[in-house]
């Protein structure tokens, strides 16, 4: 695209979005919060030095996510990549590394040092921190309170977009109405309230509405908080979490359940149905074969493809009926959202990073970090980079470490082999160590060539020093020792990394906090002054 073509397109872009801001308001306790108008602050700053030859508006913007994905997990998934490649390994990178524009971003939660899922992605789509364990809106939410959220909701990059009349979507690995995912279309100040079965009668009684029911009726929803507005909804939502949108019966049951009822609902409501009543044009999906046969011309989808979440990228092969991988999905979102003239957003997340981490199973979260990374290079491929800021980031990191002086081109997953030496190092009790260890969590196991990271949560804990002598750790079912002995390894408190590449990806610059991801988006799209 020449530059006189790009200036005059971002004029346009320009006049559509001043015309946005000037009849939508975010509400007062957005816009008012200290790190609302601090991230602000930097961002204009920063755009205020941008080059006059640096395309300051995007028509497209998309955010992925990968869940958990600390900057051990990125550098050992980067070893493990190049290693299966057979190469050495530390000398590759990831296909989102080589990017020139990168920040490193701090995760603390507005009352919490070591972050959850919930409050880091409220503070990415909103542009203002807030506290563990809630969605969609401020820290002035008491977690579970109903009634303390009347008045504090936020709003997100997202619905802004939709208000702007842009195509949205979601996907993840994890359920659709998991903490990064809700945080990008729910308010709730809780993120446990998947669905109205996981919410007391007093949060009911007092209005409150289950996430998968915020998904579903998501437009009904933003055009009562912004009166005079017309969204046309969320057009691409697909992940897992299919029990939290099916009522408890069994008659409900997809073809795929594994349960005897895999529903949950205690209201009797099927949100899947009642979504395809609403959207004429909307197609409904649960396996791969639903998603092989999506129409070119599909004009929105619903894609439920699990129970629960999805499948780790390393165990999909074991679904009963098929999943597409991050990638297909991540190349369906695009190919239905990019023919909107307007633009879109896309969210994209890699959910499993996380829970492999959480069950101590480095080669599982390694597993997804690499498929993540393959889905990020496939939408570089598949969009203009022109016109689309895409960012890649985490919303924390884990307590996985790598040290112990390994050699050049050890195995990652492996014991510590030190330069010149052929055979494993041991420690001072005498046995071997693996590069990977954990700081905390459940601990040794050797489950051979078991993909499941989540096999782990059937075995007591088994914390502290073994005997790793005959045992293979590289295989996908060893689980790294554990120094503290917990039901579930834990989150940590480093800070992230931040990757950009396309229009305002140059705002991606210094130590930064998580709300100003937000505000590069903004910045981008120009969603609202």
């Amino acid at each position: 695209m020449s530059r006189l073509v790009y200036a005059a397109s971002a004029i346009a872009l320009l006049t559509a979005a001043e015309s946005f801001a000037q009849s939508a308001v975010l509400p007062a306790n957005q816009t008012g919060s200290g790190w609302y108008t601090d991230a602000r602050a930097k961002v204009d700053a920063k755009a205020a030095q941008m080059s006059a030859f640096q395309p300051e508006r995007a028509r497209n913007v998309i955010l992925f996510v990968g869940d958990g994905m600390g900057i051990s997990t990125q550098t050992a998934a980067r070893i493990r990549q190049g290693q299966l490649a057979g190469q050495p390994g530390e000398e590759g990178l990831l296909s989102f590394e080589g990017w020139p524009n990168t920040a490193l971003v701090k995760t603390y939660n507005v009352n919490a040092q070591t972050p959850d899922s919930a409050g880091t992605m409220t503070a990415m789509m909103s542009g203002l921190k807030t506290d563990v364990g809630v969605i969609g809106v401020d820290a002035d939410v008491e977690r579970g309170d109903c009634a303390s959220a009347k008045g504090n909701e936020v709003v997100t990059a997202l619905e802004l977009a939709e208000i702007r009349g842009m195509s949205t979507g979601i996907v993840s690995t994890a359920r659709i109405t998991h903490a990064t995912p809700a945080a990008t279309y729910a308010k709730s100040p809780d993120r446990n309230w998947e669905d109205v079965s996981d919410m007391s009668d007093e949060a009911v009684a007092a209005g409150c509405i289950d996430i998968a029911t915020q998904l579903v009726e998501f437009e009904t929803w933003l055009e009562k908080r912004y009166p005079g507005i017309d969204v046309d909804g969320i057009e691409v939502a697909m992940g897992g979490g299919r029990r939290h949108f099916l009522p408890k019966e069994a008659s409900a049951n997809s073809p795929d359940a594994r349960s005897e009822v895999e529903g949950d609902r205690t209201d009797g409501r099927n949100l899947t149905t009642e979504w395809a009543e609403r959207y004429a044009d909307g197609v409904y999906i649960f396996d791969k074969a639903g998603f092989d046969a999506l129409p070119a011309d599909a004009g929105r989808v619903l894609g439920l493809f699990n129970e629960s979440h999805m499948q780790y990228a390393a165990d999909i092969a074991n679904d009963v009926s098929g999943e597409p991988s991050i990638v297909d999905m991540t190349i369906k979102a695009i190919d239905i959202l990019d023919d909107d003239p307007d633009g879109f957003f896309l969210m994209v997340e890699s959910g499993r990073i996380d829970h492999a981490h959480h069950a101590g199973n480095a080669a599982g979260a390694l597993s997804d970090t690499i498929a993540f990374a393959d889905a990020i290079e496939a939408a570089v491929n598949a969009t203009d980079p022109a016109e689309t800021l895409i960012l890649v980031t985490a919303d924390h990191g884990h307590v996985m470490t790598i040290g112990g002086y390994p050699k050049r081109g050890n195995p990652i997953l492996g014991k510590i082999v030190l330069v010149g030496q052929t055979d494993p190092a041991t420690a001072e009790d005498g046995l071997p160590v693996t590069t990977l260890l954990y700081n905390n969590g459940r601990g040794f196991r050797d489950l051979g060539a078991n993909t499941n990271s989540d096999a782990s949560y059937g075995l007591p804990v088994d914390a502290g020093r073994k005997d790793l002598a005959a045992i293979d750790t590289t295989t996908p079912g060893y689980h790294q020792e554990a120094l503290v002995p917990l039901s579930s390894e834990t989150h940590s408190a480093e800070d992230i990394g931040l990757f950009a590449t396309g229009p305002g990806s140059q705002l991606a610059q210094g130590t930064v906090e998580q709300s100003v991801v937000f505000h590069i988006m903004n910045e981008a799209l120009g969603l609202v002054e």
